[in-house]
């Protein structure tokens, strides 16, 4: 969560620095600011509210050592003594951070009551600027690493001194990536801030510092040791994260995934005959995963259990973590991240790694936490996804777990048929996209003010996911339920002003979906069906049907949710939420 964007090099850092903030507002921020670093002493200008408003005041600045960050609150109200960057007492350092400082109470008080340090703001994070000038004695870096000592919890911190021509910054399960373009020096939470400038990328990994100078840049570890890191290229450009034409990004990236599901198993199928999982070696396969991931990964679940004969458990990672779950060195804990910086998932996987399990990562960002925690695993190859509310990203972690089931069932015949199917889904993605009109429906429905979505077997997962979306971007509650639990307590708040969204398809619970629906229209609801054929039932019950192409079992999940996902954005888009950036929410959860 947050943002942070730093610069330093030889031109004006400050509207390199405010248009990196712009392209991380995905991430979910209530205030936003910048530091200078100046001859005569550091410059801040900070604001409560939006990067435009930063802009606003920025009045003209310039600076060739600037760093910035939008903050997401933690500890303290949004406001602007609460806004980043934080100074020391005495002015004479300015720290940006990301994460959360668990032990700042301690060192807050330490500080003030032994030392008479005064602070200014409620927030975790000025102690830290607060410990580099106790520490500090005329060597900026050694002062910062002192600091490093002391402080526990997660954190992306950078830091800049007004005597020293310097950043600083540091990581430890916050994400932080250098950008080097000759003797320009780019720090960020993700790239996507300095992709017009360079795709030649440094990613920190866990406990690594960087000390960045006129000479370049400087990994070390937190004793202060050098380390060598392969610089990385970034496989995408700036165009991956414009809009192209679209009023909102989410509606891009609903868009793109025709082309997204191509990339997931384009360069995986041309040697699946060289990779099999020995089924002999794994008796259960875990998933961990929060929100989208965590439904996608049911979906998994479903396609695992029935065609593979895998025994598969899917876990909140958040809870995951704090019950003492049974583990063995027989399972397979796969991290399943579309950012893969989600701070559970991420403790999910260290806590299985102790234990002695089988590890690896289902995730969206290369070079990521959790892909480096792992060390092995599926890419999704998705390309960056800015809107908040998860889409192109939940489909391609439904193609990973196919390419999974590949790799374990070792069914010639079951193999061959599948990838003859996989390759014609992104031609069916594109061919809905051109037929369907769900804004008219979105339209009708615009007004609701709650929602049921339904489904069973493998598209039960799917109605969660679509509620999640409406809930997300549109702000009207809604709830995902088995179709064949309605009866247990959801059917109560069922009415003439409830629409249900029911998913069905020919299949082996065809006609139990078709009762439920009967149970609906027979107490007034309003039924909504996605359906890949309208038959004399369907068409009786339903008010509204939306058609989807017809596609073998497996890839029904993904034909599903395009309309439940065009449905949220449009009741959204019709309601004038802010879509790209729904309120309170953000995209990596780095934090607890």
């Amino acid at each position: 969560m947050c943002g942070i964007v730093g610069y330093f090099g030889p031109r004006n850092g400050v509207p390199i620095v405010l248009e990196g903030l712009k392209r991380l507002e995905y991430r979910g921020y209530d205030s936003a600011g910048f530091v200078i670093r100046e001859e005569q002493g550091l410059d801040i200008v900070k604001t409560k509210g939006k990067i435009l408003q930063l802009k606003s005041i920025a009045n003209g600045r310039t600076g060739n050592i600037v760093v910035g960050q939008t903050r997401w609150a933690t500890h303290g109200e949004p406001n602007y003594v609460n806004a980043h960057p934080h100074p020391s007492m005495d002015d004479s350092i300015a720290i940006v951070h990301n994460g959360i400082i668990e032990n700042h109470s301690d060192l807050r008080k330490e500080l003030q009551e032994k030392y008479h340090f005064t602070f200014r703001s409620q927030t975790d994070s000025e102690v830290i600027a607060q410990l580099i000038q106790f520490f500090y004695k005329g060597d900026f870096e050694e002062a910062f690493r002192k600091m490093l000592t002391k402080i526990e919890g997660a954190f992306g911190i950078v830091a800049v001194h007004k005597d020293h021509k310097q950043i600083l910054c540091a990581r430890k399960g916050s994400p932080l990536v250098l950008g080097v373009n000759g003797k320009e020096i780019f720090i960020a939470s993700d790239p996507t801030p300095f992709l017009e400038y360079t795709k030649d990328v440094v990613y920190l990994n866990e406990k690594q510092m960087a000390s960045i100078t006129d000479q370049g840049y400087q990994i070390k570890d937190f004793n202060g040791l050098n380390i060598q890191i392969e610089m990385e290229t970034i496989p995408f450009g700036i165009e991956a994260i414009q809009k192209g034409g679209f009023q909102h990004f989410m509606l891009k990236e609903i868009y793109e995934q025709a082309e997204t599901i191509q990339n997931c198993f384009r360069g995986k199928i041309k040697h699946i005959d060289a990779i099999a999982i020995k089924k002999e070696n794994i008796k259960r396969i875990i998933f961990v995963a929060c929100g989208t991931s965590y439904f996608a990964s049911l979906v998994g679940k479903y396609i695992l259990e029935r065609t593979s004969h895998i025994p598969v458990t899917v876990e909140h990672a958040s809870e995951f973590r704090y019950r003492q779950p049974m583990l063995y060195n027989t399972d397979l804990v796969i991290a399943v991240s579309q950012s893969g910086e989600t701070a559970d998932t991420l403790e999910a996987i260290r806590l299985s790694k102790r234990v002695g399990c089988n590890v690896a990562g289902i995730v969206n960002v290369t070079g990521s936490s959790i892909a480096k925690e792992c060390g092995q695993g599926i890419y999704l190859h998705a390309g960056p996804e800015i809107g908040v509310a998860s889409t192109k990203a939940f489909s391609s972690q439904i193609v990973a777990f196919i390419m999974l089931n590949l790799y374990v069932n070792q069914n010639p015949y079951y193999r061959a048929d599948l990838i003859e199917e996989l390759e014609k889904l992104p031609e069916k993605v594109k061919a809905f996209f051109t037929i369907q009109d769900v804004k008219s429906v979105a339209e009708k429905y615009k007004d609701a003010r709650y929602f049921m979505f339904m489904g069973r077997d493998i598209n039960y997962p799917v109605a969660m996911e679509g509620a999640l979306k409406l809930k997300e971007i549109s702000y009207i509650p809604a709830e995902g339920y088995p179709a064949g639990e309605m009866k247990h307590g959801p059917i109560a708040l069922i009415d003439e002003h409830t629409p249900s969204v029911f998913l069905i398809t020919r299949d082996t619970v065809y006609e139990k979906v078709i009762s439920n629906m009967e149970e609906v229209k027979s107490r007034r609801g309003k039924i909504i069906c996605i359906c890949n054929e309208i038959t004399p039932e369907i068409e009786h019950l339903s008010d509204d049907i939306i058609l989807i192409p017809k596609v073998r079992w497996e890839f029904t999940p993904i034909l599903n949710v395009l309309p439940l996902q065009l449905l949220a954005y449009h009741i959204a888009n019709a309601n004038g939420r802010e879509i790209d950036q729904p309120r309170n929410l953000a995209k990596a959860v780095t934090v607890e």
